[in-house]
C-alpha cells in the first residue's frame, strides 16, 4: 500500500477488467486476488494499568475499515466487474482490487458482498472494522463513565463521539488537523510533553514528531478500544516516544514530579462532562508539574460562540488565579495558551 501524501478521501477510480494483472503487488491466478502484506511493525508500548482493570486493546492494523465515504461510489457499479482503487483504511492510504457480482474483494481477507456494502452506505455516523467479511460498527460502551463512544466518519480522519458530544472540530477543519492545530499551537514543540486526554491521539501523535517524549492520559478504556480500531490513531500505539498511562488526569497529574514537563496539551472534553477540567484545582495541579518557563495549551471553544466566550472568560481568570503569569488567546486553535514563569527558565530538552 502507498500512503497518500495529504490525509483525504481517496477518489474512486474504475476500468474494465484486463486479462493480466494489475501493476503494484497484487496478482490475479484462477480468479483469486494474492496479497504480499507489509511485515508486522513491532510490539505496542504500553503504560499503566486501564481503569475498571479492562485488557489494553491492540490495534486492528490488517483489518479493513470503511465508512460511507468508501462504499457509497461502489453502488452504481453493482452487477459489474472490474478493478478499482479503493481505501481500506479510512483515507490514508489506497489498495487497489476487484468489484464484482459477489461484491468487493478484500485483499488479505474475503469478499465484502453487497448487502453490507449497502449496510456501510446507509450509515451516516457509522465506521466499520471488517471482520471475516462482515462489518461491524466501532463502537463500544464505557463501564467507567456509563457512556457509549464511537468512531465518526468525515471526508478525512474519523472523529471521536462521546455521549453524542463530538470531540473535534469537523467545521472548517478536519479532526486530525485539529488535533495538530492544537499541539502545534505550543511551537517549538519540544522537551516532554504532557497530555491531558488522549482521545484518538492526533495531538500526542503531532507533538512526538518533535518532542523528547510525550505522557497521554486516557480515562476511558472504552475509547481506547475506539482508538485501537482507528486506523489514524496507529502512532498512538507504535511511537516509542508515546507512553501511554490510563486513568483520572486530576488524580494522574498527582503522580508526576515537580517541573517535569515544558509542554502541556489540555484538551478536556466538553465542561458539561468533565467540569473538574475546568477547575483552578486542576489547573494549579498542572502548573506544578510545568517547568519554569512552560507552556500550555487549553482547547475551550469556538471563541466567536456567546457561551464559548463566557466560559473562556472563566477559564482565563482560574488559570491565572493558579499561577500562571500570561493567558493569551489562540483563535486558530480555539483555546488558550498558559505561561509558566518564575525560578530561572529552563533549557528545553532537545527533541
Amino acid at each position: 500500500m502507498q500512503r497518500v501524501s495529504e490525509p483525504r478521501l481517496c477518489a474512486l477510480q474504475w476500468q474494465p477488467r484486463k486479462s493480466g494483472p494489475p501493476e503494484g503487488p497484487h496478482t490475479v491466478a484462477d480468479g483469486t486476488l494474492s496479497t504480499m502484506l507489509p511485515q508486522p511493525p513491532p510490539a505496542d508500548r504500553f503504560s499503566g494499568p486501564l481503569a475498571g482493570g479492562a485488557r489494553d486493546p491492540l490495534p486492528d492494523r490488517f483489518r479493513a475499515v470503511l465508512s460511507r465515504y468508501q462504499t457509497r461510489p461502489l453502488l452504481p457499479l453493482k452487477g459489474r466487474t472490474l478493478w478499482i482503487e479503493i481505501s481500506l483504511d479510512l483515507g490514508l492510504t489506497r489498495e487497489r482490487t476487484e468489484l464484482g457480482p459477489g461484491g468487493l474483494l478484500v485483499p488479505g481477507a474475503a469478499v465484502l458482498p453487497w448487502s453490507a456494502i449497502e449496510e456501510i452506505s446507509g450509515a451516516e455516523n457509522g465506521c466499520f472494522v471488517l471482520e471475516e467479511g462482515r462489518p461491524r460498527r466501532i463502537q463500544s460502551f464505557s463501564a467507567v463513565t456509563g457512556r457509549p463512544c464511537s468512531l465518526m466518519p468525515t471526508a478525512g480522519a474519523p472523529a471521536l463521539l462521546v455521549a453524542g458530544f463530538n470531540m473535534h472540530r469537523i467545521k472548517d477543519s478536519d479532526p486530525f488537523e485539529d488535533g495538530r492545530a492544537k499541539a502545534l499551537a505550543l511551537r517549538p514543540v519540544r522537551g516532554l510533553v504532557l497530555d491531558t486526554a488522549t482521545g484518538l491521539g492526533y495531538s500526542a501523535m503531532e507533538a512526538a514528531r518533535t518532542a523528547q517524549g510525550v505522557h497521554t492520559i486516557e480515562l476511558d478504556p472504552a475509547v481506547a478500544e475506539v482508538a485501537a480500531q482507528n486506523p489514524w490513531s496507529r502512532g498512538l500505539f507504535t511511537d516509542d516516544r508515546i507512553t501511554r498511562h490510563f486513568g483520572d488526569s486530576f488524580e494522574v497529574v498527582d503522580t508526576f514530579d515537580p517541573e517535569t514537563f515544558d509542554r502541556v496539551i489540555h484538551d478536556p472534553p466538553v465542561i458539561s462532562l468533565a467540569g473538574a477540567l475546568y477547575s483552578g484545582e486542576f489547573y494549579r495541579k498542572v502548573h506544578r508539574v510545568m517547568a519554569p518557563g512552560a507552556r500550555m495549551f487549553h482547547y475551550v471553544g469556538d471563541p466567536d460562540s456567546a457561551p464559548m466566550q463566557a466560559i473562556t472568560r472563566g477559564v482565563r481568570e482560574r488559570l491565572r488565579q493558579a499561577g500562571f503569569s500570561r493567558v493569551d488567546s489562540c483563535r486558530r486553535a480555539f483555546g488558550l495558551v498558559a505561561y509558566k514563569c518564575g525560578g530561572k527558565r529552563q533549557t528545553l530538552r532537545p527533541g
